[in-house]
């Protein structure tokens, strides 16, 4: 089955951007980032932040901007059965570079787990004056890292 990914999430202000690899089936049923509600993204995110549960996906999204973040996908599309990483195949790849050369203040590229690290790899170069980092993913299907291990790796997106 042929999936899409979303626009960007970026503004002028970004600073960092968090790549996954193509949206799950609840993501893409609620057309949301991160909708499934076991993975442990936005979880993540509040807690870097100090902030209380968002409502609603627009104060989920406003968190990240407020705080210079920005979310895409590493494929524009690609053949996928359920929402296993592994199982994505026939991929082609977003214009990623296009966008960081358009957003000049991004200067941090996180990988949301292996697999969007290595589709990157598969299609584009590293731009030098980008540091580059892959954390665990926080799919539900990465079970070997609790709530709190993630919180650890994932402060290393928190800017000064």
């Amino acid at each position: 089955m042929l999936k899409r990914s979303f626009l960007p999430l970026v503004n002028a202000n970004t600073k960092t951007l968090i790549l996954g690899s193509l949206p799950g089936d609840k993501s893409l049923e609620q057309n949301e980032y991160y909708a499934h509600p076991q993975n442990r993204f936005w979880k993540v995110i509040r807690h870097l932040y100090n902030s209380p549960d968002a409502a609603n996906y627009a104060d989920k999204v406003n968190l990240l901007v407020d705080n210079g973040i920005g979310l895409w996908d590493v494929c524009a599309e690609a053949s996928r059965p359920g929402s296993m990483d592994l199982a994505i195949k026939d991929e082609s790849p977003n214009p990623i570079i296009a966008l960081l050369e358009a957003n000049p203040r991004i200067k941090l590229v996180v990988f949301n787990g292996q697999k969007a690290h290595s589709l990157y790899l598969k299609y584009f170069e590293k731009k030098e004056n980008i540091t580059y980092i892959c954390l665990p993913s926080t799919s539900p299907a990465n079970a070997k890292t609790n709530l709190e291990k993630l919180i650890l790796h994932w402060q290393a997106i928190i800017s000064d």
